[in-house]
């Protein structure tokens, strides 16, 4: 059994995560910003901690990480509030995530980051260079880092239910995924901790997630 921190929990992601998490025997510990969202959460399973990872400073954030055996990052501003957002959360908040699970001893951190050719074939604004871009340089931060991280790159991620069959490779073609799909990759990773420093891109697939992770421990 792990226990296992959230940053992002109360997110489309982090939901799910939270119910395989708990189905699975682990703790599941959310990070959420508003009182409302911890009823939802303890539903599915989950202790929810409430935080706002914009206003929380490293010792903060270190003291609610503590005795975490793994962190799973997958909040992102998601377009909303523009750059300074999109920094605030995917950029600085990852920093600031990768420095609070050192100092709290954490070993495993997930980070859920971006597809490189996310919106291939889009007209791309300006917000979302800079998103991507602030995604890159999080990647940089925490394979940089001490701790025995796993990045997993989704491609375009959709609200259709999760079939539990992936596509996952080092390099694959780029597709989408369901964001359900997404999570119980997450929740199967927490259950292989002989896969480590690896960044893995991930889209639907025809293999079943339990040995698409296995292919890498």
């Amino acid at each position: 059994m792990s226990n296992v921190f959230i940053i992002g929990g109360a997110g489309n992601i982090g939901r799910y995560l939270c119910q395989y998490l708990a189905r699975h025997g682990h703790v599941a510990r959310p990070l959420h910003r508003r009182p409302e969202q911890a009823e939802t959460l303890r539903a599915l399973g989950a202790e929810p901690v409430q935080g706002d990872l914009l206003h929380l400073d490293v010792n903060a954030l270190t003291t609610l990480i503590q005795g975490s055996d793994a962190v799973v990052f997958t909040a992102g501003a998601g377009g909303k509030g523009g750059e300074a957002m999109t920094n605030a959360i995917d950029g600085e908040g990852l920093e600031k995530a990768v420095k609070a699970a050192q100092r709290a001893g954490v070993q495993r951190f997930l980070l859920v980051s971006a597809f490189p050719e996310a919106a291939r074939g889009k007209a791309l604004s300006e917000t979302f260079e800079t998103y991507m871009r602030v995604k890159k340089a999080a990647d940089v931060t925490l394979a940089a880092s001490t701790l025995a991280w796993v990045i997993v790159r989704p491609g375009t991620l959709t609200d259709d239910p999760g079939s539990g069959q992936v596509q996952a490779g080092l390099a694959i073609p780029y597709g989408n995924i369901p964001r359900e799909d997404v999570a119980k990759f997450l929740a199967a990773l927490i259950d292989q901790p002989a896969v480590n420093r690896v960044i893995i891109e991930l889209t639907a697939g025809t293999t079943p997630i339990a040995h698409a992770v296995a292919a890498f421990a």
